[in-house]
């Protein structure tokens, strides 16, 4: 039986981390099934999921520990995997940068019921200004009930400087 391990992985970003860590889950026999990777100020972080035999599971446990003292912490969880078959929504969420813009939706959307499951970040500058833009792309998972003009206006009622794009 097969159990299936969330890896979530930082070092100070050098060559050959992804390749350190995929060598110890291969010699541990354990199947890499998806991952999520970015350089982050000057930092490598990841998020993993592996499936390894039950038998197997310390082993290689205690060789991602061992990854440590060459630079990369790994951390490891237990996962049950789900399927909750809820609509999928990707919306972009773009505003004048100012502190509490992902708070703010992330309550929004809490308050909703709705499960962010992906969030990619960053600020640029604003064509023809200096003036920093916010950017948060999220993949979102609705309830049921929820539909995605009321997502769309419960975004959109935070500030009037955010807009909100469907992707």
């Amino acid at each position: 039986m097969s159990q299936t391990l969330v890896l979530t992985v930082i070092g100070e970003d050098r060559p050959g981390l992804v390749e350190m860590l995929s060598n110890v889950v291969q010699q541990n026999n354990a199947s890499w099934k998806e991952s999520r990777m970015a350089h982050l100020a000057d930092k490598f972080a990841g998020i993993v999921t592996v499936d390894v035999e039950k038998k197997q599971e310390s082993e290689l446990v205690s060789a991602l520990e061992d990854l440590e003292p060459l630079g990369l912490k790994v951390s490891v969880e237990r996962a049950t995997v789900v399927d909750r078959n809820l609509p999928e929504f990707s919306v972009r969420v773009i505003g004048n940068d100012r502190p509490g813009i992902v708070k703010e939706v992330a309550e929004a959307l809490a308050s909703l019921q709705v499960n962010v499951k992906e969030l990619e970040s960053f600020c640029e500058p604003a064509p023809m200004s200096s003036e920093m833009l916010f950017t948060a792309n999220f993949l979102l998972a609705l309830p049921q009930h929820l539909t995605e003009s009321d997502l769309e206006s419960a975004i959109e009622d935070i500030s009037s400087d955010l807009i909100v794009e469907r992707i």
